[in-house]
């Protein structure tokens, strides 16, 4: 039970990486999302097939690191993942829709302290704007493009935050569980996880419902 756990936490937490990674700092460049050809539109939203592919490949390289030695194809077939991530990047729109409608924002102090403490732009430590500059140059991208991005996505962020807070773990979700306090602690937090982020699809689900939502299926073949 906690490996099947821990594997399907894993997962998740992989593809949710790679496609907020990707939205906010892979999902530009040169790509006309006006008219290129899309996969999906939300709303006024586009992901356009350049976007998507570029994402598909990233969990891709992403899960064969993870499951080495064994076969790929046999992987995506199973776990269906080109419907998972493009699940994942409209769930990202989605929950960007909404949040907008409820009014939240990101203040610039918020969106400095996002830029000043990723990893990426930091070297000893210390955030430089010259490796800042350089690595947003690297992927044709400018700083407005990026901060405009990031802001979008700390603000869905936000509303995710407050879903998944919404939710803990009853003593009935924990019945059965083992008396070993490390295990039943483990398995606190896979509930909480899996509880989490249940609401948070609901949440989607419903929302979608509000949206005009066309997915173009010749784009993913």
């Amino acid at each position: 039970m906690l490996q099947s756990m821990r594997r399907h936490a894993r997962y998740f937490y992989v593809l949710f990486v790679i496609v907020i990674i990707t939205f906010i700092f892979w999902g530009v460049g040169n790509v006309d999302k006006s008219t290129s050809v899309s996969v999906a539109e939300i709303g006024r939203e586009k992901i356009s097939v350049e976007e998507f592919w570029r994402t598909y490949e990233r969990t891709r390289d992403a899960y064969r690191e993870m499951y080495k030695g064994q076969n790929l194809d046999e992987i995506d077939k199973k776990l269906n993942l080109k419907k998972t991530v493009l699940d994942g990047m409209i769930e990202e729109r989605v929950l960007l829709a909404s949040a907008r409608e409820l009014g939240l924002t990101v203040s610039d102090e918020e969106l400095q302290q996002a830029i000043v403490t990723d990893p990426r732009f930091r070297r000893d430590g210390v955030f430089h704007r010259e490796i800042y500059v350089k690595t947003l140059a690297l992927n044709r991208m400018t700083p407005e493009i990026y901060e405009s991005m990031l802001r979008d996505q700390i603000t869905a962020d936000k509303l995710r935050r407050m879903i998944a807070s919404s939710v803990d773990v009853t003593s009935a979700d924990l019945a059965g569980a083992p008396d070993d306090p490390e295990k039943s602690a483990m398995i606190r937090q896979m509930v909480l996880y899996n509880k989490r982020n249940a609401a948070i699809r609901s949440y989607v689900e419903a929302a979608k419902k509000q949206l005009n939502i066309k997915i173009n299926q010749e784009a993913l073949s």
